[in-house]
């Protein structure tokens, strides 16, 4: 599985030895390239709006609400992308 769309924008907020604060953008036609969460994590939407996922199986479409926050244990493995007409942002909390 390789990249096939232009990367989203990781803005690195806090890296410390408890957490480490991203805020991911995408832009229309983004995605972040398969990657394996090390650790447990936190997404909080900063958008309302529909962001794609890729696994081992499958795509899915998920509906994202701005301030409704989701958890995520170690060892996801995904791709996440925006192909939406507007740009998309979360703040993702890894948590050491």
């Amino acid at each position: 599985m390789t990249v096939t769309r232009p990367a989203a924008v990781a803005n690195l907020q806090i890296d410390n030895e408890r957490v480490r604060v991203t805020e991911w953008r995408f832009a229309p036609g983004t995605e972040t390239g398969w990657h394996v969460h090390p650790t447990d994590y936190v997404v909080v939407p900063m958008t309302t709006g529909e962001l794609g996922l890729e696994t081992r199986d499958g795509v899915a479409v998920n509906s994202l609400q701005e301030g409704v926050s989701y958890t995520r244990v170690a060892g996801s493995e995904h791709n996440v992308f925006n192909d939406g007409a507007s740009e998309f942002v979360f703040v993702e909390i890894e948590l050491k």
